[in-house]
C-alpha cells in the first residue's frame, strides 16, 4: 500500500508474510515506512525506501521480532 505525499515522498506498507510449509513455521510482519522518488537525470529515476517491520504473529524458532526492509531501484527510460 502506498500513500503519495508532496515532493516525491510517500508512505508505504508492504510486509511479506513468510510460511514454511515443510517445517510448519511462519511469521507475519506489519510495517510502515517512507520512501522518496528522485529524478537523477532526464532518463533515470531512483526510488529509495526504508520500512521497519514488527512481527505480529509467528510460530517457529529463530523468527525475527523486528526487521528492516529497505531498497533502492532505478528506472531507465528507453528510446528518445
Amino acid at each position: 500500500m502506498n500513500f503519495n505525499l508532496s515532493d516525491g515522498f510517500y508512505l508505504r506498507s508492504s510486509a511479506t508474510w513468510n510460511f514454511n510449509l515443510e517445517n510448519d513455521t511462519y511469521y507475519i510482519p506489519v510495517g510502515l515506512g517512507v520512501g522518496k522518488v528522485f529524478q537523477v537525470s532526464d532518463k533515470v529515476t531512483m526510488n529509495a525506501f526504508i520500512e521497519p517491520q514488527y512481527t505480529v504473529a509467528s510460530d517457529g524458532i529463530g523468527n525475527p521480532e523486528w526487521q528492516i526492509f529497505a531498497g533502492v531501484n532505478f528506472q531507465f527510460a528507453l528510446g528518445e
